[in-house]
């Protein structure tokens, strides 16, 4: 199974939980399951995760998203409502680009470079 488009472990709060999960399945091919109306877990991402919609839920994070090409991960991102915060810039190892998807969350995607 590819790494690409994958997250280790992540519970992403959000104003809008659909939003979110669709904006998910739309440009990373995630799974959904609604847990009832304020939390969906996520399926396929590499890691057991959650969209929290809850009053109490936590306060924004960031999670980097490893990808195997950077610039079609950004095509998709783009094509499903992700808004880029930052575009593509080198890091050491690597290549990456910040977005915000339309619940508010501000993620990253990244690609290594080649050894």
């Amino acid at each position: 199974m590819s790494v690409a488009d994958r997250i280790d472990y992540i519970e992403f709060p959000s104003n809008n939980r659909a939003g979110t999960s669709g904006f998910f399945r739309a440009a990373f091919g995630w799974g959904i399951t609604s847990y009832g109306p304020d939390y969906d877990g996520l399926e396929g991402a590499g890691i057991d995760g959650g969209v929290d919609q809850a009053d109490n839920r936590v306060t924004a994070t960031m999670a980097v998203i490893r990808t195997q090409d950077l610039d079609d991960a950004e095509r998709r991102v783009v094509k499903a409502g992700g808004v880029i915060t930052r575009p593509q810039f080198d890091f050491p190892g690597g290549r990456r680009f910040h977005f915000r998807e339309p619940g508010g969350n501000e993620l990253a995607v990244y690609v290594t470079r080649p050894e």
